[in-house]
């Protein structure tokens, strides 16, 4: 470790992002600091250290490091730099998910309620978001019980003739019809906000006269239905009960880590009421790095619309990420770590979730990681490949007899499914069924694409090791695609019959332990290739036949056919089309519509003389 300690006893005592590689230059995991010198040098002489900080530290041989002019700058550079690398050690939110909010456009004649997950400044009045324990079709079922707002989505009014049957059984108030005016009508609405801002006095109360009224008059089944809304609303109250004085919109965010795996509880208070929570599993267990990070990362996310942030600990960066966050929304945001109070026993109950799904996903977790990451890292050992291979490509090929050949790209980072990053090739070149051919087409495009600087997110990434779905000529024909390219990629090929594996400059197979979970990524990986291969030839076969259905019509060729399938989008529409949305179709005629109408209405026309 003697370099090590020479980069140590270097380090400035600013602050500013500290960058930790491994052994072939690749990031591990990238870490702020108010000083640097005194930061990183606790992962070397910390006794305490997790043993997932343990598990990194080994593996760290070079550390690279950017002073900042602030703190504050500290903080934003290292949120820019893990959502550009992704390394293994950092948090990084991989889904895209966004929370439903219920949103009401005040300023409309006559609202109506919406579900949306995007926040926009509209002047519109929103609500939520609403996590898991909180459904918010459910509350949106419960107003619509008992408040007459219209569901429909018209958009004129007062000139429907008849009104529809939620207004003759009470559940609208026909604004369409012109049956109530736009003040009658917002005063509905205002009792709707009253509910979803707190006061559930008023919709309990309407509820229980609906349901007497239906008793009264022997409507058990209305009366019923009335009850269960009722009994609903209870449960609802019983979940978001929170004996607060005042009003606050509130987020809470705590950890808990078992030093191999870390989770992190969300939840969220909304006018005084608690509106569910959420669990997110991290691999960073350190917590204040993964704490800052993850905050961030969320309202990279999530809108900013709370008051307050409650943590479970200080937090090193509190000052500066409430300096962040609030330049993301108008209001002052405060982070704090309650010590008392109502805001401390809720961010108990918070940690204790986190601690409950620690408990329950820990063995799941761990697996988990073993079959993605840990299954790269033991196909690294086994294959004795130079870096981590984190992303994977596999190719193969689907054609029937020749015809319609296509090659499938199938993407795996860090041991799992890329599924946005898949690509397929039109075999473009190769006449027949030549699969050593077309493997070679389809990665010379790909390998010429990813020299030219290509903008697409999937042909713009250098892979760490490419897989062929094949023998030894179909890792031939890869190889001949690579040196013509000029290109260094670690190459291997997969054989389905007894799952060997080729390499270059190896004169027989290589067979890895069948029960091993190396060997299992990449029968994954190649299964993956293979479907996708399938699915896309499928396409393209349909489509073919499809346009040959269609040039069967006198004045139609293929392009022509082309252009009538983009338009419809499927030869179904096309069938159900009459002659004027076929006239609407580009280069379509009258008479060239009226030839297609009487091609697929043969039958109807043989129906009606008999």
């Amino acid at each position: 470790m003697p370099e090590i300690n020479a980069i140590l006893n270097n380090l400035p005592a600013q602050s500013g992002v500290y960058i930790m590689l491994d052994e072939n230059k690749n990031i591990l995991y990238v870490g702020k600091a108010k000083s640097l010198k005194n930061r990183v040098r606790q992962y070397f002489y910390n006794n305490a250290q997790t043993e997932k900080t343990l598990v990194l530290v080994s593996k760290i041989k070079d550390i690279n490091y950017i002073v900042t002019p602030t703190e504050y700058d500290a903080l934003i550079l290292e949120n820019n730099l893990i959502k550009e690398h992704k390394p293994p050690y950092n948090i990084l939110l991989k889904d895209d998910k966004t929370y439903p909010y219920i949103k009401i456009v005040t300023k409309s004649d006559y609202p109506t309620l919406e579900i949306t997950r995007k926040l926009k400044a509209d002047g519109a009045r929103y609500f939520g978001p609403y996590m898991l324990g909180i459904s918010v079709s459910e509350i949106i079922k419960l107003i619509q019980s008992a408040f007459p707002v219209r569901t429909c989505k018209n958009t004129s009014f007062y000139r429907a003739k008849r009104e529809c049957l939620n207004y003759h059984i009470g559940r609208c108030l026909a604004p369409c019809a012109g049956r109530v005016s736009k003040e009658e009508y917002a005063k509905i609405i205002d009792k709707v906000i009253e509910f979803l801002s707190g006061d559930n006095k008023e919709i309990e109360q309407r509820l229980k006269d609906k349901m007497n009224s239906a008793a009264s008059r022997q409507d058990f089944e209305s009366a019923l239905y009335y009850r269960d809304m009722l009994q609903a609303l209870d449960k609802l109250n019983r979940k978001q009960a929170i004996p607060f004085k005042i009003e606050p919109d509130i987020d809470i965010f705590t950890f808990a880590t078992n030093g191999e795996i870390a989770v992190i509880n969300v939840s969220a208070v909304r006018g005084g009421k608690l509106l569910g929570s959420e669990n997110f599993a991290l691999n960073d267990t350190s917590y204040q790095n993964a704490m800052s990070a993850f905050i961030m990362q969320y309202y990279d996310k999530n809108p900013v619309i709370c008051d307050e942030i409650l943590v479970n600990e200080e937090l090193e960066f509190g000052g500066e990420l409430n300096d962040y966050l609030s330049g993301k929304t108008k209001n002052k945001i405060n982070i704090v770590c309650p010590l008392g109070g109502i805001r401390k026993q809720l961010t108990e109950i918070s940690l204790t979730n986190a601690k409950i799904y620690l408990d329950k996903q820990a063995a799941f977790l761990l697996r988990k990681e073993d079959l993605t990451l840990g299954a790269v890292r033991q196909l690294k050992e086994y294959l004795n490949l130079e870096t981590l291979p984190r992303r994977m490509e596999c190719y193969d090929i689907s054609n029937i007899s020749g015809q319609d050949k296509v090659a499938s790209m199938a993407v795996f980072e860090d041991g799992e499914a890329c599924k946005k990053h898949y690509r397929h090739f039109k075999i473009k070149t190769v006449k027949g069924a030549n699969d050593f051919a077309s493997i070679k087409e389809a990665l010379q495009r790909r390998l010429k694409r990813l020299a030219e600087g290509n903008s697409d997110i999937s042909f713009s990434k250098k892979p760490d090791l490419l897989i062929i779905d094949g023998g030894k000529g179909q890792l031939s024909s890869a190889m001949e695609a690579l040196k013509s390219a000029g290109a260094d990629i670690p190459v291997i090929s997969l054989a389905k019959r007894e799952e060997e594996v080729f390499m270059p400059q190896v004169s027989g197979s290589v067979i890895l332990p069948k029960d091993s979970l190396a060997l299992k990524l990449l029968i994954r990986i190649r299964d993956e290739a293979h479907r996708f291969a399938i699915a896309h030839f499928r396409k393209l076969h349909r489509q073919k036949q499809t346009v040959s259905e269609l040039t069967e019509i006198e004045g139609i060729g293929k392009e022509r056919a082309k252009q009538l399938l983009t338009h419809f989008r499927g030869i179904d529409k096309i069938k159900s089309a009459d002659v004027e949305q076929l006239c609407q179709a580009k280069g379509i005629s009258r008479s060239l519509a009226q030839k297609i109408y009487a091609h697929f209405h043969k039958d109807d026309n043989t129906k009606e003389n008999l």
